[in-house]
């Protein structure tokens, strides 16, 4: 069983047309969702003392999730404001509260290290303990966002294993000559997530197309992370590449069935 753990990132994301909140964040949902495919899954972040704190911290218990290095501090949770639009997500506010606190103890190393991968992302603003996470030994896996300035890229991806980035408004061979170019810097798995196009995979040396899975959709949010954990959960358990790539556009697809990364509304 692979042994994975999310650091860094949570939010709730308040729906503003729905009056709900739901929990979610890059490292946060990697946790979640690869512990629900089969996962040995820890997180490690910040939450707040406010009911979105809680209600984070309650979501993760029931989900099976290891909390013992979660902190919990005085200030507001981190959230971010939603609105849909024909089924896409679109934020249009939000504030990162008390979760860019995260520090880490010699003890939280040692911890890391009974893991098989390290998951986080570029909104856990941890670059400067990247250094740290790879000298675990461990796999690091860093959710790029759609960060991909050369400076960053520059700082981050020496200390990067398996790289993420959502790159819908990208052609084909731009993507193939990106992931190519950034597999030289050192991650040897760079996925680059299309939304409804699908995504594309450079693994090992080799490239691989993987078609989105028709749905009904009701919400986006929280289909890349489903499509990065079902990734990781399949490649840390040997699967067959292609298996693993098809795997997680069904597993992508299904979270877009309902709202939320991985449900828990609640109203605010």
């Amino acid at each position: 069983m692979a042994k994975i753990i999310g650091v860094g990132d949570n939010v709730v994301d308040k729906y503003l047309d729905l009056g709900l909140m739901f929990p979610g964040g890059n490292a946060l949902n990697v946790a979640v969702l690869s512990h629900r495919y089969g996962a040995d899954a820890a997180y490690m972040g910040v939450l707040g003392e406010d009911r979105a704190g809680r209600h984070i911290y309650e979501t993760l218990q029931k989900e099976g999730i290891d909390v013992s290095h979660v902190r919990i501090t005085e200030g507001p949770n981190a959230y971010s404001e939603v609105t849909l639009v024909d089924g896409d997500r679109v934020f249009v506010g939000g504030d990162p509260g008390v979760s860019t606190q995260l520090s880490f103890t010699e003890d939280d190393f040692e911890y890391m290290k009974k893991f098989d991968l390290i998951h986080t992302s570029v909104y856990s603003y941890i670059e400067d303990e990247l250094k740290n996470l790879k000298e675990t030994g461990k796999i690091v896996s860093f959710d790029f966002s759609d960060s991909y300035e050369q400076s960053y890229l520059n700082k981050t991806l020496p200390y990067v294993d398996f790289a993420f980035f959502s790159g819908s408004g990208k052609s084909l061979e731009e993507i193939k000559d990106f992931q190519k170019k950034v597999s030289e810097q050192g991650p040897s798995l760079v996925l680059i997530t299309r939304g409804s196009k699908g995504a594309i995979l450079y693994y090992n040396g080799k490239y691989y197309l993987q078609d989105s899975v028709p749905t009904k959709v009701v919400d986006t949010l929280g289909a890349g992370d489903a499509f990065i954990a079902s990734l990781i959960v399949s490649i840390l358990d040997g699967k067959e590449v292609t298996f693993a790539m098809q795997k997680a556009a069904e597993d992508a697809a299904k979270t877009c069935t309902y709202y939320g990364a991985f449900g828990y509304g609640i109203e605010f």
